[in-house]
């Protein structure tokens, strides 16, 4: 059974720092990419970063570019997303997504995060 918790989501001061993390089971997850997207209130969900299978490869979206970073340990089946500087338009629940070698695709059930002073 596949699984993808996120976890780490929180209220944060503008400015502020927050870590998530997305523990993952049920899959070769040292095979898979990794992703993060969010959703704010009234819009579409909007990818944030991507992550390839070893770790060297990645990716952001020009908004969170310089702030935030993507990682993974393939030891402990966890992708993270390390947000620093966080501003109120970061503010949305955040998922994470794997693709797997077989291209199959996962999400986890989303983590808050709201940025406001």
């Amino acid at each position: 059974q596949v699984q993808l918790v996120e976890s780490g989501g929180g209220l944060v001061q503008p400015g502020g720092s927050l870590r998530l993390s997305c523990a993952a089971s049920g899959f070769t997850f040292s095979r898979s990419t990794m992703k993060w997207y969010r959703q704010a209130p009234g819009k579409e969900r909007e990818w944030v970063a991507s992550i390839g299978s070893h770790g060297i490869s990645t990716n952001y979206a020009d908004s969170v570019k310089g702030r935030f970073t993507i990682s993974r340990d393939n030891a402990k089946n966890t992708a993270y997303l390390q947000m620093n500087s966080l501003k109120p338009e970061d503010t949305a629940v955040y998922y994470c997504n794997a693709i797997t070698w077989g291209s199959s695709s996962y999400w986890g059930q989303g983590t808050q995060v709201t940025v406001s002073s």
